[in-house]
């Protein structure tokens, strides 16, 4: 492994480099961590630290780090194409191949994908068709689309307007027509209600929002099958048949944010499959090409495909890379991959089954209030009181407290105020699954430690 010298890449990055979602100030007193190697689901650091990678670097890394075939597909697009644009009525085999490879893969009302470069410009597709389907079909005022509360969907402007971070919409403001209700999360805001009962309540809240706005204003809901980034929120199985019945009632777009869900991550190709979701939009990215190439894209469902294509004229809306050819040769030979190599299937039916008996024994740690997983996602939320379900306060930062035990005992594990959550690759072994968890039992172990509770 060749040397870094690391404190010189810190010095570096703090003066030229500004990170997402990061506080500058703080990052650079404490200096960047540097990643220079990856295999498997492992990482190594600059100073030669092995890592594993809880995280499938943001959820998105579901083949593993490493593998060759990817890489020689880049390689080998880039020297025959290695770019040309979909504008103008162009455009090269890659595109029109994953096109079908994903129409293939995706629900059966699925027949057409515009491409992006990511989730979040999926997104923003999200907010430009659905407003122009509804103008298409004489409905102009149909603008308002309705979210719910720390929804993430993505962090540009259309995008952190869809999400419902209220820390993100203070910066910069966020577009108008757009709602948010109540998430369905049991554990903080379930009471005395049943998860079944809380999810029908909170579904619920959708056609409240619908008549207080205006039936004639509302264009569409957008919901993730599982809340990822707001701290892995697993809907109770009574909140998506209601919500389902609410959109059809009332003639309102359905969209099923499948960034994170989509490719595997529930056992599934998709999340829609496993929640039973009808969805007319589809935004994916992440596990779309493993990571390994910048890629997303938005299914388009034939109720909106037929109106776009046969009543409108043109779409005005694209990207530079969309549909960027060495991107979607590395997504076709990532579909490959898990197509042939089975990775979903095994999902289903041994990785996340253990993953999930192995991480729900954490449960029995006096900071786990509860344990929530399913499929290759997990959370543990850290509560002061076990019984009474009392949070810790904010400005203790256990959340954050823990991560940073995480950091340094060799596990990538995510906090989300102080909810620490995973969602490893899709090919980890028992024995990683094994690693993987004993480390996070160590590092829970050192944060009661640090701050008092036995």
């Amino acid at each position: 492994m060749p040397s870094y010298n690391t404190k010189q890449l810190q010095e570096i990055d703090g003066q030229h480099h500004l990170h997402p979602f990061t506080n500058h100030k703080d990052l650079m007193e404490k200096g960047s961590r540097i990643i220079t190697k990856a295999d498997g689901v492992y990482l190594w650091d600059s100073d030669g630290n092995k890592i594993i990678d809880g995280m499938a670097g943001l959820w998105c890394i579901n083949v593993g780090y490493g593998r060759r075939e990817l890489a020689d597909t880049a390689h080998r697009q880039m020297l025959k194409l290695p770019y040309y644009n979909n504008f103008f009525q162009t455009t090269h085999p890659p595109a029109i191949e994953l096109s079908k490879a994903l129409v293939d893969i995706s629900p059966p009302q699925f027949n057409h994908v515009f491409f992006t470069n990511s989730g979040s410009e999926a997104n923003d597709t999200v907010v430009r068709i659905v407003r122009h389907y509804w103008a298409l079909e004489g409905k102009p005022e149909k603008t308002v689309i309705i979210s719910r509360e720390n929804a993430y969907h993505g962090s540009t402007v259309a995008g952190s307007s869809l999400g419902g971070m209220k820390w993100m919409h203070d910066q910069g403001g966020i577009l108008t027509d757009i709602e948010h209700i109540a998430q369905p999360y049991w554990y903080r805001n379930g009471g005395e209600l049943t998860p079944e009962d809380f999810g029908l309540k909170t579904a619920q809240a959708l056609e409240t929002r619908i008549k207080e706005v205006g039936e004639n204003r509302v264009a569409a809901f957008i919901g993730e099958p599982v809340q990822g980034a707001g701290g892995v929120i697993i809907p109770p199985f009574t909140y998506w048949p209601e919500i389902q019945k609410i959109c059809e009632k009332y003639g309102i777009l359905l969209i099923a944010d499948e960034v994170i869900c989509g490719f595997g991550r529930l056992g599934e190709w998709f999340g829609s499959e496993y929640f039973g979701i009808n969805a007319d939009l589809m935004p994916i990215a992440k596990g779309m090409s493993s990571g390994y190439l910048p890629i997303g894209g938005l299914m388009v469902g034939d109720r909106v495909a037929n109106t776009v294509i046969n009543k409108g004229s043109d779409f005005n809306h694209g990207f530079t890379y969309s549909g960027h050819p060495a991107a979607c040769v590395v997504a076709l030979e990532n579909i490959r991959i898990l197509k042939e190599d089975n990775i979903i299937e095994r999902v289903k039916n041994k990785t996340s089954p253990y993953l999930q008996q192995r991480w729900s024994g954490l449960g029995d740690h006096p900071l786990v209030g509860e344990v929530r997983g399913i499929g290759m996602v997990g959370a543990l939320e850290l509560v002061k009181n076990k019984e009474t379900r009392e949070p810790f306060p904010k400005d203790q930062n256990v959340g954050m407290i823990c991560r940073d035990f995480c950091f340094n005992n060799g596990l990538i594990m995510r906090a989300v105020g102080d909810t620490m959550i995973i969602s490893p690759s899709l090919i980890m072994s028992n024995d990683e699954i094994d690693e993987l968890v004993e480390k996070a039992r160590l590092c829970l172990n050192l944060t009661a430690k640090e701050i008092g509770i036995s």
